[in-house]
Formats: C-alpha cells, structure tokens, sequence
C-alpha cells in the first residue's frame, strides 16, 4: 500500500507505516496544484495531511482510497467530493484533547497576566512593575464550556486545579451528565455567556455550529470577560467578536483564525489580532510532542486496520441512512456463487442495492446475507430467487422504517 505525507509528520509514525509493509512518500508541505500532481506522480492508495487542503481536484488526481486528516478535524478536506468518488476519510479524534486544553490555559493565564506585552517590555529595556502587577486571577471564577467532548472534558479536572467554577453546554448535555461531570449544565451557549467570567470554546465545525456563537452571545458575556477559542474560527462570529472587543472590553484568546494560510507558513493579515486585547497563538494546540505522537500512532492505527481488514477506523463519511427500504435475508449453505445469483437477479429487476453483509456461522458452512434494498422485491422474484438455487436455505424480507 503506498502512503503519501503531505504535511510534517513524526518519524515514529513514519516508520510504523514502513513497518506495516507500506511504501512511504514522505513530501511536507506540498498543497494545491503541486499536490495534486504528485498524487498522479505517485499513485498513492492513502493520503496523510494535517493543515494541507485537499480539494476535488486532488482527490481526482489519483487512486486515492482513504484520506487521514492527522488530528481532530476535518473541515481542510472536502468530504462530499471524497463521498462521491468513494474515498474514506478519517481522523484523529481525542489524541490532541490534553494539548489543547493546556493551550486554553496558558491563553487564560496570558490574557489575565498579560505576559506577552510584559516580555516586551522587559526586551525593550522597560521596567513597569506597576502597570503589570494588575490582575484579576482565575481562582474562584467560573470558566464556561461551550462544547463537552474530550477536550472540553479535559478542561474541567484543570479548572478545578485553579480553584474554578465550571459552566457548560452541549447539544447532549443531560442532567444526570453535568452532574457526573461536576459542572453546572446550562441550557443555551448564551445561558453560558452570561454566567461564566471566562468562556472557552471546544466545538467541531458543521452545519449546526458555524456561527454559533453570535452577537446575541457576546452581549451575553460580561464586560471585559475573556473569550478562549482554540477550536475553529468559524464557529464564531468574528465581526461580532471584533464589536465586543472594542464596544464591551471583552479580550480574546485565540488559536484559530478566519485567514490562516493553508499550509504551516505564509503571509498572515488578519485584521482582529491588531487589537490591543486580542492574544493569539499559530494554530498550535495540538503541537506539543505528546499530542502528535499520539496523533501518529493512532493515523498508523488506522491504515494498518485498512490494509489488513478493509475496515476503516474513525470514518467520518459513511452515510448514517440510506434510501433503503427493505432488508432481504438470505440464510444459505457458504458456497460459491449463492449470493452472486441473488444478485443477478436483483440486478435484472433493476433494485438497487444500498449495503449488505454476509455473516459466517463457525464451521463456514453456512452463513446470512443482509441486502439492503431501494425499493421493495415482488413475490415472484422472491420465489424465483428461491429456486434458482439449492443452497439457500430461507429468504426473508424485513420492511425498514425509516429507511437503512
């Protein structure tokens, strides 16, 4: 199986895929069109990137079968382009949630320490002792958590470190959660805004979470609070955020941006990191040592299981229904050609077949087919099925409610 490395990746994971019998490209930074014709060059079954976009045309370039995004998201790679030409994607999920959640620390502490204009000062030759030494501190505030999965998770144990109060809200959030996490649950990303002094965001990026924290949020917060994301930046309304930044006071900590540059370096002219109480970071939270060996052990995890089983570890764009309506069963003797005749027949009656699975007793002499189906057999194809071949044992039909 031959792998291509778009983006810088740590040798461990490198030489696992050697060590899995993989022929490996190692080529970071390649993007666009230049990416795209070294997927042609080389012909890649797998293509491995971390901030790297990959568009239709790269995705067309190739044979490509399954793209690793080495880290949490996936919002770099177009997925419905890659579900069209039936390309896996997968990810990382979980592996950089430590990291970034002590990012979202440091950006607290840095913001309430000003500790970036404090070492400029002190480089410039400037000693102001009395400007620096005011703060407000994290202990007994109340951090908000706009997302609980594994990194918003791994906020609350650090909060509780600082003496902190926690806040939170996700979309399955339940009572008996919150309190099993130890956090107060509230209702709406704006009921978080308006309680907690410190709001950080650990949001995927989708259709329901682009823009959701809106202006309607911000005037939620409360002057001069402080607003972590180190998620997406389009999971917030930058305008609005620029607003509550220059009308309310409220200071931004940021690792993400709306015009970052596609790859790891380039020209960066964001207008929002040129206000005063605005803190930002390189989209970083999940480069420390631990997070991206973690990251490369879990991307070998995943193309080792593809190269031997087939199966895909993390996949993100299997369809979780189809226009199936009926399942057809199969119970038949494991020979050839059974479910090849099941088929065919299918076929000639022009039903199109959505999944299926074929399901083998111990012994291998027998096993059940699952035939996911568009539209409904009629009884005389089913008996023609039945008699067309000796070894199948029983044929059933389940009607699906809604659809496979």
């Amino acid at each position: 199986m031959r792998v291509l490395i778009a983006d810088s990746f740590e040798k461990s994971g490198q030489e696992g895929f050697k060590a899995a019998g993989c022929e490996v490209f190692y080529q970071p930074g390649l993007k666009d069109e230049a990416l795209a014709r070294e997927v042609e060059r080389i012909q890649p079954d797998v293509l491995v990137v971390r901030s790297t976009k990959v568009t239709e045309a790269i995705l067309g370039a190739g044979p490509l079968k399954l793209v690793v995004r080495a880290g949490a998201g996936y919002n770099t790679i177009d997925v419905s382009a890659a579900s069209r030409r039936g390309i896996y994607v997968s990810n990382c999920p979980g592996k950089n949630s430590v990291a970034v959640a002590e990012l979202a620390f440091g950006l607290m502490l840095a913001l309430d320490r000003r500790i970036a204009e404090s070492v400029l000062s002190l480089r410039e030759g400037r000693w102001n002792k009395a400007e620096y030494s005011k703060a407000r501190g994290l202990y007994g505030r109340t951090l908000g958590l706009i997302g609980l999965g594994q990194i918003g998770r791994e906020m609350i144990p650090r909060a509780r470190g600082f003496g902190m109060r926690v806040v939170g809200w996700s979309r399955r959030l339940t009572a008996d959660a919150a309190a099993a996490l130890g956090i107060e649950g509230k209702a709406s990303p704006v009921e978080v805004a308006a309680a907690a002094d410190i709001v950080s965001v650990h949001l995927a990026l989708n259709a329901e979470t682009h823009g959701l924290i809106d202006g309607v949020f911000f005037e939620a917060m409360a002057p001069g609070a402080y607003f972590i994301n180190t998620s997406r930046a389009e999971v917030a309304d930058q305008e609005a955020l620029s607003r509550a930044i220059r009308d309310r006071g409220i200071r931004a900590g940021l690792d993400v941006f709306h015009k970052e540059p596609s790859g790891g370096t380039g020209e960066f002219s964001d207008e929002i990191v040129k206000a005063g109480l605005v803190y930002g970071t390189h989209h970083v939270g999940a480069s420390t040592d631990q997070a991206q060996e973690a990251i490369a052990a879990e991307t070998v995890r995943i193309v080792r299981a593809f190269q031997e089983t087939g199966k895909v570890p993390n996949v993100v764009n299997l369809a979780k229904a189809t226009p199936a309506v009926c399942a057809l069963v199969v119970r038949h003797l494991d020979r050839p050609g059974v479910l090849a005749s099941v088929l065919d027949a299918i076929s000639a009656a022009h039903i199109n077949v959505q999944e299926m699975e074929n399901i083998v007793f111990e012994g291998a002499q027998a096993a059940v087919a699952r035939i996911h189906l568009e539209s409904e057999p009629a009884a005389p194809l089913l008996d023609a099925i039945r008699a067309a071949n000796p070894h199948i044992l029983e044929l059933g039909l389940i009607r699906l409610r809604h659809g496979g």
